[in-house]
């Protein structure tokens, strides 16, 4: 037990002082590490449920960190291409004889009922994740473990694309054109509307918070409810399916309404979790180490969850 505090302690220490060297010291690095180590050391029930949940820690310390590594500085941003690819193949003729992105559409067509059903669905991309990830870790743990790791690897695949090809979203276009500044802060574009309606300060709160203005490419949010909705349907769900893909749906839409992404980025990030669906089977199903270690996890999760 003296092994386990030392290393928990260990790589706890280490990573608020990485953190604090790296990217500065935040409020948010030390609460990571009180809920990790309180968890951890309440009980062996609730110590297996954050190694369980460590992987969303990973996801969220790897996406964290993207800020002392800026995608821009390994290479080029794209902007105006990815803006002139969207006209092409997306673009809306309007009177006038003008073709206009779907972004710069809904810009000019914003409806109230469309702001506050954006940002609500905008809300659930990671609140689904968990969410759908808690029930399986109480009803089953096997595909507890593949969904989490299926959400992982899709998140790996974003992060690498993020900087083999850096895109700007339609918001910077709209308000920076198509000059490049990497000191740009983080945005709200369309959802800053659902703030104002309501008179709260969520979506300020999290874009203040960005990692990369310019990581745009592939939309994650796009690729998130699709796992879940796979999952679900590998699952026999049913009629919550139903909601999975209606949430779906409306993030999808919503990324393009609010001016974050472009439908290119949606697809981008419909590609990408469907590539992350199907490496994490291949793995599973073909690659023997990968598979032992996945059923290791799984029958240290299956442990009796009473005693310390």
């Amino acid at each position: 037990m003296m092994r386990k505090v030392l290393t928990v302690t260990a790589i706890s220490a280490l990573y608020l002082i990485l953190s604090a060297w790296l990217i500065g010291f935040k409020t948010d690095q030390l609460f990571l590490v009180v809920l990790f180590n309180s968890l951890y050391y309440l009980s062996g029930a609730t110590r297996r449920f954050i190694l369980g949940f460590s992987v969303f820690i990973v996801f969220w310390i790897l996406f964290d960190s993207m800020k002392a590594f800026p995608n821009y500085r390994y290479n080029t941003v794209h902007i105006e291409s990815v803006y002139r690819a969207e006209k092409h193949l997306f673009g809306i003729s309007v009177p006038g004889g003008l073709v206009l992105t779907p972004n710069e559409y809904w810009l000019a067509h914003q409806q109230t009922l469309l702001d506050i059903l954006s940002g609500l669905f905008y809300l659930c991309w990671i609140p689904l994740p968990l969410a759908f990830s808690a029930y399986l870790f109480f009803k089953n743990k096997e595909w507890f473990a593949r969904y989490t790791l299926t959400f992982l690897l899709v998140n790996l695949l974003g992060f690498v694309i993020y900087y083999v090809y850096p895109a700007a979203p339609p918001w910077y276009v709209q308000q920076y054109g198509f000059g490049f500044n990497p000191h740009t802060p983080g945005n709200t574009a369309g959802l800053g509307r659902f703030d104002q309606f309501f008179h709260v300060s969520i979506f300020s709160g999290l874009y203040a918070k960005s990692s990369n203005v310019f990581a745009a490419m592939p939309s994650l949010h796009a690729s998130y409810p699709l796992t879940v909705l796979y999952y679900g349907i590998k699952l026999r769900f049913r009629w919550v399916n139903a909601l999975f893909a209606l949430i779906m749906c409306g993030i999808w839409f919503a990324a393009v309404y609010s001016g974050h992404h472009y439908v290119l980025d949606v697809l981008a990030g419909i590609t990408c979790g469907l590539t992350g669906i199907a490496l994490f089977n291949y793995l599973y199903g073909h690659v023997g180490w990968f598979r032992e270690g996945v059923k290791k996890w799984i029958a240290a999760l299956e442990a009796p969850m009473t005693g310390r």
